[in-house]
């Protein structure tokens, strides 16, 4: 059995990955689920941008919260409607898995199908294994993200 280099199984995370998400449809709800996230920040949160490759370790709780932060902003602008629906979480009031779909690539993100669109970004409490997006970040992603991240 193939492990993450957290010694966690690479099937909870895929698992997890493909388990029931509830839709975050209204921006106030996001509000809420951020604020959850924020409130519970120590929690050994992982960060991974599809694309990149996935985190050896949880982040800090001020890097979390920055993250989520500079997120909020970025989908505010980048998904002008007046409802938000491209975020999923596995539980809205107790998260352990959010879904963050990239404005700029969404797909058919909704729905059913055989090869759903990755997300852009994934918080987790389990260690995320490489998802191999079938292109990398653009280039813009990649700068945003390596500005956060920076090591």
């Amino acid at each position: 059995m193939k492990t993450t280099e957290a010694g966690q199984p690479e099937d909870a995370f895929r698992e997890a990955f493909r388990g029931t998400f509830y839709g975050v449809l209204q921006w106030a709800q996001l509000d809420q689920l951020w604020q959850r996230m924020k409130d519970d920040a120590g929690g050994d949160w992982y960060v991974y941008a599809v694309g990149e490759p996935p985190p050896a370790a949880t982040v800090a709780a001020a890097d979390l919260i920055r993250f989520i932060d500079e997120l909020d902003e970025l989908l505010h602008r980048d998904h002008d409607e007046d409802y938000c629906g491209i975020v999923y979480a596995d539980d809205v009031n107790s998260p352990g898995f959010v879904k963050i779909f990239d404005p700029h690539n969404l797909g058919v993100s909704c729905g059913y199908s055989d090869n759903p669109p990755l997300p852009g970004w994934i918080l987790s409490r389990l260690p995320p294994v490489d998802l191999q997006a079938p292109v990398p970040l653009p280039g813009n992603r990649r700068r945003w993200w390596q500005r956060l991240f920076s090591s």
